[in-house]
């Protein structure tokens, strides 16, 4: 179970003797409890856009992941180039905060109506400059988007960076894995969890108490807590990030 809000904020306002927060007081602090509320999430941000890539980030909106494939897919229409990356969103602000753009993969697993054998590929990543400069002609000669279809091999990313397209244009339905992550947001009600795991719950405190030091003005314990924070973030990157065992190394002498 990840920490709330409230929970956090309790924490540091006891270690400073102050008076805790209640799920009724919490909307309305002021003082040092807001700067507490504020300097949590500032740690919170801090952390959670220290990596894109963090694994409590992945997306999951298309009700399933492959780990081969990715953890989210967009199913082609014969006959069109563009797709939202996310169907559903309105705005920026409602986007993926990353994409993984060199893990696009192709599969007919899981398309309705297709068996063995499957088509499946991973598509190369190429820019719309180098779609333009290279296959715009060969693929779009009256430039709406009606020759050359086929089983796609690249794709590209929109200059607004919410579609991709596909080089070639679908001939049929294809699924499209890629993997996408959360754009993280702020702490607000006194309820909210943190989205990573309890574990890590040192890391945003100590974090947050650099901020809080340094608001006191005590600039020693704000480096102890400063240091506490960096220890913790490089061990919570190890486990997180690099969790794959040291690949097995072939030392063997070869002769040529």
């Amino acid at each position: 179970m990840a920490a709330t809000y409230l929970d956090l904020a309790n924490e540091l306002l006891r270690e400073m003797n102050e008076v805790e927060l209640t799920s009724s007081s919490f909307a309305s602090a002021v003082g040092i409890q807001q700067h507490v509320k504020d300097s949590i999430n500032r740690a919170y941000l801090d952390i959670v856009n220290e990596e894109p890539q963090w694994p409590f980030l992945a997306a999951n909106l298309s009700g399933e992941t492959d780990p081969m494939y990715g953890n989210v897919y967009v199913e082609t229409v014969a006959g069109q180039r563009w797709y939202n990356l996310k169907p559903a969103s309105s705005s920026l602000t409602t986007d993926y905060g990353y994409i993984d753009w060199d893990n696009f993969y192709l599969t007919t697993v899981g398309v309705a109506g297709e068996s063995v054998p499957y088509t499946a590929r991973n598509l190369r990543f190429t820019t719309t400059e180098a779609w333009k400069d290279y296959r715009r002609i060969p693929e779009n000669l009256d430039d709406a988007d009606t020759q050359q279809y086929g089983v796609p091999d690249r794709v590209i990313k929109s200059p607004d960076n919410r579609k991709f397209g596909l080089s070639s244009i679908p001939d049929k339905v294809y699924r499209i894995w890629f993997y996408a992550y959360v754009l993280p947001t702020e702490l607000a009600a006194f309820g909210d969890e943190t989205v990573f795991p309890n574990t890590y719950k040192p890391v945003l405190l100590n974090r947050a108490r650099y901020y809080i030091y340094q608001f006191k003005e005590s600039p020693q314990f704000s480096a102890f807590a400063l240091e506490d924070y960096k220890r913790g973030l490089r061990l919570m990157k190890l486990n997180l990030m690099n969790p794959n065992p040291g690949e097995f190394k072939d030392d063997r002498m070869r002769f040529v």
